[in-house]
């Protein structure tokens, strides 16, 4: 989807007049921001586009990562592959199944000294988790291009 798509869509329901007037924006200036480039090229930079520009000026992820700690939820980047290429599914799948496992070791660890998690610990849960999702991320994605052979 593009990014006035993705705007227009999430707009719908609470609609362009309330949006523009919480924003405190023109209505105009929320219905330019919803619209494909002209054919000139020339539209409204929307707030999508321009917190893409930011990420890829910046080359860091931390504003979605705070972005999507601010909607609940966390940001798991997908990992990097060349979907061109096949991919044994077994490496794959003990892939999983190994950072799985890291994570109930660290659980484990954790909890073995005072039956606990501390702050820390919850850190580097929370570390070990992401990764856990990336490598799930790369199997889906990986599934989905038709890379597996045997």
């Amino acid at each position: 989807m593009e990014s006035h798509e993705v705007l227009k869509a999430s707009l719908e329901e609470v609609g362009i007049k309330l949006a523009a007037h919480k924003l405190g924006l023109s209505q105009s200036m929320v219905y330019k921001w919803c619209q494909p480039d002209g054919e000139d090229g020339a539209r409204a930079v929307n707030p999508l586009d321009r917190v893409l520009e930011l990420v890829q000026l910046t080359k860091s992820t931390q504003v979605l990562e705070w972005l999507c700690q601010q909607a609940g939820g966390y940001y798991v980047a997908n990992p990097p592959s060349d979907l061109s290429s096949p991919v044994e599914v077994l490496q794959a799948t003990q892939r999983m199944v190994s950072e799985f496992s890291l994570l109930l070791s660290s659980v484990t660890a954790s909890l073995a000294d005072d039956q606990a998690i501390s702050p820390e610990e919850a850190k580097e849960i929370r570390h070990i988790w992401q990764n856990l999702k990336s490598v799930g991320e790369f199997f889906v994605a990986s599934s989905e291009a038709g890379r597996f052979r045997l």
